[in-house]
């Protein structure tokens, strides 16, 4: 079942600001508890810190010990250990994977090109906290060679490749992150890109929203003094808008999530691949697109009467999960809202159904539900579990019902790489034209009667300032 926009009723894909507004005061993002042990963590603390974005194909999945890498002593080339990976090895593997990305993202090595000798970003002291793979680390040593300092967590417990870890930590980078963390480790490796003696960061860059959170909880006065947040994920925007909303967010906040390049790309294109490797307009409609193209009959579940307008009008059947949930042989959820799939809809389903989430968090799901002792789990392999009713009936879940796209398979990296730069630039219409020479594409100019007559630019932008991740 598709969710056609990817949005929940209250989601800040329907917020009309693209910068988020900020007030003077401070807020809690939730009630949520901040107090953590070293060998366990209430789930209750973070909706986005588990759910899941890594490659099945890992280098690293099977090869490496079970050694804790916090209870390991490392060292990179140049001696130093200010970084937390699994096995500091692998980098040369590493370097390898972030070339190749390097190739398959031309805006951001244009960028390193323009501007690496006028380090346009000294001064900047970023952390971080994203999925950890080649194309971010092409983002992350992007920033880096602007001349911004930087420290960086992982977003979810699965979303790192160990191999790039690895390779960014040997080439200096502070990073703490490895795949199959425990909650504990992952607000563990966030503290420790936070504190640091003699370090103050100045700009946050997160997806999810996790470590603006442990930030704001944590270490008010740190936060008081950040200049900006860049927030990705419609998770991480929508608990930022809740904390606006209050009145209460002391700290601007630039709103990557709703940016035209985000949502024309990542989110159509990206998901629109990846919902094919993995099982596979906005994420629904990529998952929609992809799999009717594949012969699927294709139902869509859907709050909003635009968006479910839009769905009718491109030829799908609108309906009610309860009305259709015995006859699905897939379910699919990326809504960013929470028990869109309860353990009622998994009792109903058809005895082999793959359910599985393509929405940032882990809240789609009622996958706590099924564990429970007259159910039976039987991992198939990695990311793949059949859970088993008593009377035989099974379903297929992937990746835990955590964020599909990267657990069970790849995204393109040309795609992410307009999202990276926009990250970078904030500008659409700059980060689109730094990607257009790769079709070989000539873009037509518009005369100086015909821009007066418009009323722009003839450089433009062509796109009105609402149209834009700021104000």
């Amino acid at each position: 079942m598709e969710k056609w926009d990817g949005s929940a009723g209250t989601s800040a894909f329907h917020m009309p600001e693209w910068m988020i507004q900020f007030a003077d005061q401070k807020q809690e993002f939730n009630k949520r508890p901040t107090k953590i042990g070293r060998r366990s963590l209430s789930r209750s603390i973070s909706q986005s810190s588990t759910d899941s974005y890594s490659s099945a194909a890992s280098y690293t999945d099977s090869s490496d010990d079970e050694t804790s890498p916090r209870d390991k002593q490392q060292k990179n080339s140049k001696g130093s250990s200010d970084f937390c990976v699994k096995n500091i090895k692998q980098a040369e593997f590493g370097r390898r994977e972030i070339e190749i990305a390097e190739q398959e993202m031309p805006a951001l090595m244009a960028l390193r090109k323009r501007a690496q000798g006028e380090k346009p970003l000294a001064g900047a002291k970023i952390v971080g906290c994203t999925h950890i793979t080649a194309q971010t680390a092409v983002l992350m040593e992007t920033l880096g060679a602007l001349g911004a300092q930087c420290r960086w967590a992982a977003c979810n417990i699965y979303s790192t490749l160990n191999e790039v870890a690895a390779a960014l930590a040997e080439s200096g980078f502070p990073v703490f992150a490895w795949k199959g963390e425990s909650e504990d480790d992952f607000w563990w490796c966030i503290d420790r890109c936070v504190n640091v003696e003699g370090w103050q960061p100045n700009m946050i860059l997160d997806d999810g929203g996790d470590l603006t959170h442990w930030i704001y909880k944590k270490y008010p006065n740190m936060f008081k003094k950040i200049k900006g947040i860049v927030e990705e994920s419609v998770t991480g925007v929508h608990r930022l808008y809740q904390l606006s909303k209050a009145g209460k967010l002391c700290v601007p906040a630039m709103n990557v999530n709703d940016s035209v390049t985000k949502q024309k790309f990542d989110n159509l294109y990206c998901c629109r691949e990846s919902i094919l490797d993995g099982c596979s307009y906005w994420v629904g409609k990529g998952c929609c697109a992809a799999l009717k193209a594949m012969g699927s009959i294709v139902y869509v579940t859907e709050i909003d009467p635009i968006c479910a307008l839009q769905a009718c009008m491109d030829g799908f059947r609108l309906v009610k999960l309860n009305e259709v949930i015995r006859q699905m042989d897939i379910v699919i959820t990326c809504t960013g809202n929470k028990n869109v799939v309860t353990r009622e809809h998994l009792d109903r389903m058809k005895n082999s159904c793959i359910v599985c989430n393509m929405g940032h968090s882990n809240t789609e799901i009622d996958v706590a539900s099924l564990r429970t002792p007259e159910l039976t789990w039987e991992r198939v392999r990695s990311q793949v579990d059949h859970v088993i009713w008593p009377d035989g009936k099974r379903i297929v879940l992937l990746a835990e019902g955590r964020l599909l796209n990267l657990s069970c398979s790849t995204v393109p990296t040309f795609v992410l790489s307009i999202t990276a730069t926009t990250q970078l630039t904030l500008e659409d219409e700059y980060v689109a034209s730094l990607h257009l020479p790769t079709f070989d594409a000539h873009l037509t100019e518009l005369t100086d009667e015909q821009a007066k007559y418009l009323g722009l630019n003839k450089n433009g932008p062509f796109k009105p300032n609402y149209y834009r991740c700021w104000l």
